[in-house]
């Protein structure tokens, strides 16, 4: 008992003494209280057939009815070998491209460059996908793309990309990389301004070059961020980026093959079925999928790099 009254007694002490940095996160945690834990109950309508004035505590119940409209479907293998494998190449190429941006950075002696170059990167993290998607446009298009004309140029006829499902998981691997690699190489460097300043000391003293302090110092200094990056990246594997994917594609039916992924399926099998019940039973399937890799590659972590583990 009188354990929890001083717990008690340091938490609100501490809210005193940081009063506005509390007022700070504030918003986040009501957002968070809103639209995640409250939504938990909701959970349940994936084992009924839902209906709105009912209610969710007295729709039918069905059980497991829900779970068989999205795996007897036809199409279960491929939005789900797709949503893993793009998100797959995301997590790759994207922590690869974050990695290299953060050290180059770090190399640079040029403040001023490196603000510059810092900026110029940010700046697609923040542009909508939408207007992303006529941008791709402009480069893609069969009559006034800047690639088909390139390949007017140079001889080779054009090519209508929109009806090529097979190059698109590049595309969209490459503006996903180009769009986030920025944010995510803020944090690296962010890890890296961290890194004690003797140790480098220590390394020149003993003759090493800026490239062995990267390897020998630097790169293996940070590895704990990145593999607590990529375990939070692997919890959404099963999540596909809707709104890249979305605005990108949008209901080409040509590229579904390459590009659908769970959430565009369920998306647009509720938009025609306008049934809640089976869009919650994918979603709950998502989340268990993800709870169960983050565990696993977190037990995994923890056994053979046990600095880079979440818990």
């Amino acid at each position: 008992m009188e354990k929890r009254q001083r717990l008690a007694f340091g938490m609100f002490s501490d809210i005193h003494k940081n009063g506005t940095s509390y007022l700070l996160v504030l918003p986040a945690m009501v957002y968070t209280f809103i639209f995640g834990y409250m939504t938990y109950p909701y959970m349940i309508i994936a084992f009924q057939r839902f209906n709105y004035t009912r209610g969710i505590f007295n729709s039918e119940w069905v059980g497991l009815q829900n779970f068989e409209f999205f795996f007897r479907s036809y199409k279960a293998l491929t939005v789900t070998f797709n949503t893993i494998f793009l998100n797959l190449l995301f997590i790759i190429f994207g922590t690869l491209m974050a990695l290299v941006i953060s050290l180059v950075l770090n190399e640079l002696r040029k403040k001023l460059f490196v603000k510059i170059s810092q900026s110029v990167m940010l700046f697609p993290h923040f542009i909508s996908w939408i207007v992303v998607s006529y941008v791709l446009y402009a480069f893609f298009s069969m009559d006034m793309g800047l690639v088909n004309q390139l390949l007017n140029k140079l001889g080779i006829a054009s090519v209508n990309w929109y009806t090529e499902p097979e190059v698109w998981p590049a595309i969209l691997t490459v503006m996903h990389v180009w769009k986030g690699a920025g944010m995510s190489a803020v944090i690296y460097l962010a890890t890296i301004t961290g890194i004690d300043e003797t140790l480098y000391e220590a390394a020149e003293i003993d003759g090493a070059n800026r490239w062995q302090m990267c390897m020998r110092i630097t790169l293996p200094l940070m590895m704990p961020t990145v593999v607590i990056l990529t375990l939070l990246s692997i919890g959404k594997i099963m999540y596909g980026d809707f709104g890249m994917i979305y605005a990108l594609v949008g209901d080409n039916g040509t590229l579904y093959s390459t590009t659908d992924i769970i959430d565009t399926y369920v998306f647009r099998s509720l938009r025609q079925i306008g049934d809640p019940s089976e869009a919650m039973a994918v979603g709950l399937f998502q989340s268990v999928v993800g709870f169960i890799l983050v565990f696993g590659t977190n037990a995994i972590t923890r056994k053979f790099f046990k600095e880079g583990a979440l818990y």
